[in-house]
């Protein structure tokens, strides 16, 4: 699969964009990354949340090392998918380039969500990924939660290394670091990472038991195809 990277590319342009749509994002991005770190999915400032704004070249991404109890929309930072800042008088989150880079290379993705948790990182820091042990994970996922190879914080490197992990799937560990999760929309993200982190302590846990077993590949294409395409109301 061909793959663009931020570095690489042209500018895309800035799209027009209604006001309205902007102020929304701004709101889900900081109503995300106070329920992330309510969830225990962050110490501190740690892990960052963005999302993309329909119909446009932009993305609205939290700052780097703001407190998310107290975020206020005008915090947030704007970009486009080259990682430049349109709009915002704070400083973008360290791992703008892996955002962008997603983006880019994922159509299908609205938004981003980046977490430290404990168990999904104790599976990375063992370069441990996480094979597909319940059906839940199945439809979120897609697939295993495999690990992309270690590279520095906020580096082009690390941003290539998920990308290529992730490939088309939900979730991607990052060595020694954390997890990324990916959905149509920035709540579903949040949801991929909760999730995985549940599946991760699933797997610790059922690893004292016994063997886990691994649902089968034809099932996991059953179980995230119905996700996609058919589960909740429509």
């Amino acid at each position: 699969m061909n793959r663009v990277w931020p570095s690489w590319s042209p500018s895309n342009g800035v799209g027009k964009v209604g006001n309205d749509q902007l102020v929304k994002a701004k709101e889900l991005v900081g109503k995300t990354a106070r329920q992330m770190a309510e969830a225990g999915l962050v110490v501190g400032t740690w892990g960052n949340v963005s999302v993309r704004v329909p119909d446009t070249d932009w993305v609205v991404i939290t700052p780097s090392g703001m407190s998310y109890a107290t975020l206020k929309p005008e915090d947030m930072v704007v970009v486009d998918l080259t990682g430049r800042i349109v709009e915002g008088c704070r400083q973008p989150s360290i791992e703008t380039p892996l955002h962008v880079a997603i983006y880019l290379n994922r159509p299908d993705v609205g938004g981003v969500v980046h977490t430290h948790s404990v168990f999904a990182t104790a599976c990375a820091v063992v370069r441990q990924p996480i094979p597909v042990i319940t059906e839940e994970l199945a439809q979120v996922v897609g697939g295993p939660v495999v690990v992309a190879e270690y590279a520095l914080p906020g580096s082009g490197e690390l941003a290539h290394a998920a990308v290529t992990a992730l490939d088309q799937r939900g979730a991607v560990l990052l060595a020694n670091h954390g997890l990324v999760g990916v959905g149509r929309r920035v709540d579903e993200a949040l949801t991929v990472c909760q999730v995985v982190e549940k599946a991760a302590q699933i797997l610790l846990l059922a690893q004292g038991l016994g063997r886990p077993c691994v649902l089968a590949e034809a099932d996991v294409v059953r179980l995230h195809d119905y996700f996609q395409h058919r589960y909740g109301q429509r």
